[in-house]
């Protein structure tokens, strides 16, 4: 059997601005298989708008289409198929764009995010059952972005694709956790292993930045350093544990080795863009460490003087989804959410955002006036 949902489309990526008016993203009315053995059905209440997204619409992300897009969401479980044991109906859960099978070397030596088969899912545009649940009003089959499919009503995901979110916890806020908060934290606490007292720069403050400010904050760094291009990015990164914000440009890594005497410990790039990973290395004093956590478009290099990485002992890491494991770290956040260490309601820049308002919504990301805008599929339920 089939259900009905109204979904985000992207049938062509496309750069034409504003995207309001050129409508990249279009609503629809699809189809949606019921969800088959080792699948989960999810009303979807809350999905946070990111630059990820954006990068499959204007085609800096090439992806596999037509496609119904988003992948950081929260929602509540509506049905579950033959099998499925994690999850029960009335969960309350957040997604996770990277899914597991659980079974190969990378899942059991604790590296879900490395698991090949869940990456060729993604690659593929399937869910790791194969399937792709989506069709549009002519049967053409609709594919799934990250296994999630965000923007929509309804979607149907694997169970390894969800993780319960506690009852104080907003869905609304647990939305960016699936996505900013676990990529960004995680590459502070996991990739980086921040230690108290170490000098840490941020440079890119978007969802994966602030977060990665609010971790090294709570791991005791000083000072933090924000870098941005946005005034007003400092100002926010400021308010979640910030001790200084650089303003990017041609002085900021002078800038930043000033104010540490020679250059951070750590810094964490999250802009993916190569002049910011460019500052990020310049940046990091002798014996530092460089974690890169953000994407940028496959084709974009940078160089980086062997000589500098040898004979400075310097490191560079990449750091996917924060080097995290889901269903371990996001139950830990959601505690500091709680306990009220770590303000991941200073993401969201943006509330209830209608489905229909996600083109004006991208134009707004586009322009860098907002963070986190969360995304309502269905009015009045979150």
């Amino acid at each position: 059997m089939s259900l009905t949902t109204r979904a985000a489309v992207l049938r062509q990526s496309s750069d034409v601005q504003p995207f309001a008016r050129s409508r990249p993203l279009r609503i629809e009315e699809v189809t949606l298989d019921e969800p088959g053995p080792g699948e989960v059905l999810v009303r979807i209440v809350a999905a946070g708008l990111c630059h990820s997204d954006l990068s499959v619409v204007n085609g800096d992300r090439p992806r596999p289409l037509p496609m119904v897009l988003g992948h950081e969401a929260a929602g509540v479980v509506e049905q579950v198929g033959p099998g499925v044991t994690d999850v029960a109906v009335g969960d309350r859960v957040v997604c996770s764009y990277v899914p597991s099978c659980g079974n190969c070397a990378d899942c059991a030596g604790g590296n879900p995010v490395r698991c090949a088969g869940a990456q060729a899912a993604n690659r593929e545009a399937r869910l790791v059952t194969g399937r792709r649940p989506f069709r549009d009003a002519s049967g053409t089959e609709l594919n799934s972005h990250l296994g999630v499919s965000a923007f929509s009503e309804l979607t149907v995901v694997s169970p390894r694709s969800l993780v319960p979110v506690p009852d104080d916890v907003p869905l609304e806020t647990a939305a960016v956790f699936g996505c900013a908060v676990l990529t960004g934290a995680g590459a502070v606490l996991n990739t980086a292993v921040v230690r108290p007292g170490e000098a840490v720069a941020v440079v890119g403050l978007g969802g994966v930045g602030i977060s990665a400010v609010m971790a090294a904050a709570l791991a005791g760094a000083h000072p933090v350093i924000a870098v941005d291009t946005v005034p007003s990015k400092l100002a926010s990164a400021a308010e979640v544990g910030a001790t200084h914000g650089v303003l990017a440009g041609d002085d900021a890594v002078e800038q930043v080795r000033d104010l540490t005497g020679g250059g951070v410990a750590v810094a964490i790039e999250a802009a993916g863009h190569p002049a910011a990973l460019a500052t990020a290395y310049a940046a990091t004093r002798v014996g530092g460490r460089v974690v890169v956590a953000g994407l940028p478009h496959p084709r974009h290099e940078v160089g980086v003087s062997i000589a500098s990485l040898v004979g400075e002992e310097k490191s560079i890491s990449g750091s996917y989804m924060g080097s995290s494991v889901p269903r371990r770290d996001l139950p830990r956040l959601f505690d500091l959410y709680a306990a009220g260490l770590l303000p991941a309601d200073a993401l969201v820049t943006s509330r209830s955002v209608p489905l229909d308002d996600l083109n004006l919504a991208l134009d707004r990301l586009h322009a860098g006036t907002e963070v986190r805008q969360i995304i309502v599929p269905r009015a009045g339920q979150a």
